[in-house]
């Protein structure tokens, strides 16, 4: 099966990247353990917000399914898409386990904001903006998934020296929490840059914090000054 679809804002390497590690999506102690960490904390941090029970979200690059199964716990009508096909196939095993009724599509934002706009109430894309060429493409597709009146919500990396040392030298090569090559550090956004991206594809940003990690102790903080990791919450104006 072919390791991503095709598309000018696709990068195979990224999707071959999360292909290679799709058997491990699951494993709380493997290469994903930090995003089962960060896990019920960004979808706490997105419920005390945005009404999830009964809505139709979006799970932009959804990857193994983590976060859709998470949403889907809430009542949340979920559809996640993902350019890498072999992690779709484990989302989709998984939930025959776990019984939770998940839409899952091998398809970009782009291409399904041609097909469905003004479709969800909620869209969310996370850790997925700096994997892509263009960050900016994508916020506008997420914006025209969005119905007017709906909330987005993005989370991705900033691009600072601290961010640098602690994501990237720190995470992927000294504690190894993460493998080595998942991040670029030149494709890391900058939270000015992306409020901005959101601004021109015609949505309100209502807040930016940050969120921090402690490898030890295996515990999230939200909130504060967006040093390294962050969220964006926005609503696309009726």
């Amino acid at each position: 099966m072919n390791a991503g679809v095709s598309g000018d804002n696709v990068d195979p390497r990224e999707s071959g990247k999360f292909d290679a590690l799709a058997a491990r999506w699951w494993d709380p102690e493997g290469d994903f353990r930090t995003l089962h960490d960060i896990n019920g904390p960004r979808v706490e941090f997105l419920s005390e917000r945005v009404p999830l029970a009964g809505r139709r979200v979006l799970d932009v690059g959804c990857g193994g399914g983590v976060l859709s199964e998470a949403l889907a716990e809430r009542g949340a009508q979920v559809i996640g898409i993902d350019a890498a096909s072999r992690a779709l196939e484990v989302a989709r095993l998984h939930t025959a386990e776990s019984g939770f009724e998940i839409d899952y599509r091998h398809v970009t934002a782009e291409s399904l904001a041609q097909e469905a706009p003004a479709a969800f109430d909620v869209v969310c894309c996370l850790e997925m903006l700096e994997h892509v060429p263009d960050p900016a493409q994508t916020v506008e597709a997420c914006a025209e998934l969005c119905r007017p009146g709906g909330h987005l919500l993005f989370s991705t990396i900033n691009r600072s020296p601290l961010a640098w040392a602690t994501a990237i030298v720190g995470a992927e090569y000294v504690l190894g929490l993460l493998p080595r090559g998942t991040h670029r550090y030149d494709r890391l956004i900058r939270p000015e840059e992306l409020a901005s991206a959101c601004r021109r594809s015609g949505l309100r940003v209502e807040e930016i914090t940050g969120m921090s990690y402690n490898p030890v102790s295996r515990t999230v903080h939200i909130g504060g000054v967006p040093r390294v990791n962050y969220f964006l919450l926005a609503t696309r104006p009726e």
